[in-house]
């Protein structure tokens, strides 16, 4: 038989049990309520009451790289300073340098005051400690419960980590990525910039901004009255940096390029000038060099006209520089060779009632094919160029990117003109063939003489070599293909004419460079008046060729706008010889091993 007192310790047990069952079981009720049946709402709550902080994480924009992997333009990370008035004004508990809480006489913590506080800020900063002072007060007179106001902005990365180390709860910084171009103006036509907002505003900045651009991540986290993270609240999105944008551009010949031309530009007062180099063999472009620059890092210290490059957005009438496409056209359209000659006065009217004049006066001669280039003669090149149609001549001229875009879709790239040939009036019939009455960009010219020393095969001109993303996948440019603009025995005889204009032209002893063949050829164009006219006794004078001839590696064209010491293309003979030495000498180009083979200039 159970007793009374066996029974009640026992019941006395059930009913504890039961109480903590109850408690427990209410526990997990409020637990269910908070995380599952009203996260939403308390989440809310909590950003309405200032404890949930979302902060952005601000990916870094993409590197801009030469092709040797040199960077050009690259990414500093500056902060925006924030803090919680409404914690700040509270002070915090004084720690020592074991970190532990400092306490006084009577074992309470030691409060730092908001003044007191902001002198270490201040001392930080270089800010005056009454101006950080009123930055908490001034807040918390117009609210009383404000809990954002920036300090500063724009920190330095030494100022973040100075203030970070303070350890002050109610401060926090949000991290803004700045463009930095550590070469200065090296490659500044190019590159181009961005603005304070980190918005790209030119060059490939601007172009290649899908590679470039980085996305923000973001992190969430929920914190107590007094500022302090509440452990395992933190809820990460990772920020995705842009890509590394690779160029074609060799950064130390750009470098010494454009000190070359800046030079050359004011030697001769032109009102600019510039450099192309392009390899033979690809059509990339491995220098561009232009005077006036822009230095990326300030480009307010520049004229609005100097940020943007010249050599992609200037259109020109090339001149002599493109009568060996007619040449190219006689050759494969109405069978003449080199030698095959025709009778050259200085001044000659055709039938049509054009009329040709060459650029000095000259007795009646009897020039070859080659003669024509190397005299560089007006009348010599309509002659043979008549021998074929008007349409075939568009078509060749169009082949060697008249009237084409260049292919490199630059921002502001000029509309170059080439009219159909039906179109063209008597005049424009014969100036055709000597390099008027339709245009072209430089780069263009450029790629026309790649064409020559490559066989009659135009690359594609380039300027990004890729983008390598953020996951390291290589992304390559998108090029056009190649075009075999004339067969390979055409260039081959165009190629060695070019060599005999260098060879036994007027400029032989100004560009000859001892131990390399070289081909090229020059141009005098007229500029453009704005009226339908041209300016009088002003050119845009050119100075293009390739070395070694026998080998062809690169192509160097040289330009120069309305130079007034020495207004035609013999301006350009200095900084052509000049640049193409460094070419050679940079590459390490072994020289010729023979002599170009003379050809008969006349008949």
């Amino acid at each position: 038989m159970t007793t009374r007192a066996t029974r009640s310790p026992r019941r006395r047990t059930v009913v504890a049990l039961a109480v903590v069952l109850v408690v427990l079981i209410a526990f997990v009720i409020r637990l269910i309520d908070i995380q599952i049946v009203n996260a939403d709402q308390h989440v809310s709550d909590a950003r309405d009451k200032g404890m949930e902080v979302t902060s952005r994480l601000a990916g870094t924009r993409g590197e801009i790289v030469d092709a040797n992997g040199t960077p050009l333009a690259s990414s500093i990370l500056l902060y925006d300073a924030k803090l919680d008035p409404f914690i700040a004004i509270q002070g915090i508990n004084q720690r020592g340098e074991d970190g532990a809480v400092v306490l006084d006489e009577n074992e309470k913590p030691v409060r730092l005051t908001w003044p007191e506080l902001a002198v270490q800020i201040a001392d930080v900063t270089g800010q005056d400690v009454a101006d950080v002072e009123a930055i908490v007060t001034d807040a918390l007179a117009a609210d009383p419960h404000s809990r954002f106001a920036y300090l500063d902005r724009y920190i330095s990365t030494a100022e973040f980590r100075a203030l970070a180390d303070l350890e002050l709860p109610f401060l926090s910084f949000e991290p803004h990525p700045s463009r930095t171009y550590p070469n200065g103006a090296v490659a500044g036509n190019l590159l181009g910039f961005v603005g304070s907002d980190g918005k790209p505003l030119e060059g490939v900045e601007e172009m290649q901004n899908d590679c470039l651009t980085a996305t923000d991540g973001s992190i969430r986290y929920q914190r107590g009255a007094n500022g302090v993270t509440i452990p395992g609240t933190a809820v990460e999105e990772p920020a995705v940096n842009g890509g590394t944008l690779k160029l074609t551009i060799d950064a130390d010949l750009q470098w010494y390029l454009q000190q070359l031309i800046a030079e050359e530009t004011d030697r001769y007062k032109a009102d600019w000038g510039g450099i192309i180099v392009m390899e033979t063999a690809t059509g990339k472009v491995r220098a561009m060099a232009e005077t006036p620059t822009v230095d990326p890092n300030d480009p307010g210290a520049s004229e609005p006209e100097d940020r943007g490059s010249r050599l992609l957005r200037y259109s020109y009438e090339p001149g002599s520089t493109f009568k060996p496409v007619t040449a190219a056209t006689a050759i494969e359209q109405a069978g003449v060779t080199p030698g095959t000659a025709v009778e050259v006065p200085d001044r000659q009217v055709f039938d049509n009632g054009a009329v040709v004049n060459d650029s000095e006066n000259h007795a009646t001669e009897n020039l070859t094919l080659t003669g024509g280039l190397v005299t560089s003669s007006n009348v010599a090149m309509s002659k043979f160029g008549g021998m074929v149609d008007a349409q075939t001549r568009h078509d060749y001229l169009q082949r060697f990117g008249a009237g084409q875009p260049s292919g490199l879709n630059w921002t502001g790239e000029p509309q170059t003109t080439l009219h159909p040939a039906e179109q063209w009036d008597s005049q424009s019939n014969y100036a055709t063939t000597f390099g008027q009455a339709f245009t072209v960009t430089a780069v263009q010219v450029a790629n026309a003489y790649q064409a020559f020393a490559n066989g009659g095969l135009r690359m594609p001109a380039s300027l990004i070599e890729s983008c390598t993303t953020a996951d390291g996948t290589v992304i390559e440019p998108d090029l056009a293909e190649p075009v075999q603009v004339i067969e390979k025995e055409t260039a081959e005889q165009i190629s060695l004419m070019l060599e005999n204009v260098f060879a036994q032209g007027t400029m032989a002893d100004d560009v000859a460079i001892e131990g390399y063949r070289m081909g090229g050829k020059t141009g005098t164009a007229q500029v453009s008046d704005g009226r339908g006219g041209y300016k009088s006794n002003l050119y845009f004078t050119s100075l293009v060729g390739y070395a070694p001839a026998d080998d062809p590696q690169y192509v160097v064209l040289t330009v120069f706008d309305e130079p007034k010491k020495q207004r035609m293309s013999s301006a350009n003979r200095s900084v052509f010889k000049k640049a193409m030495t460094q070419v050679l000498t940079h590459y390490r180009v072994m020289p010729s091993g023979s002599e170009t083979p003379l050809l008969p200039v006349n008949g």
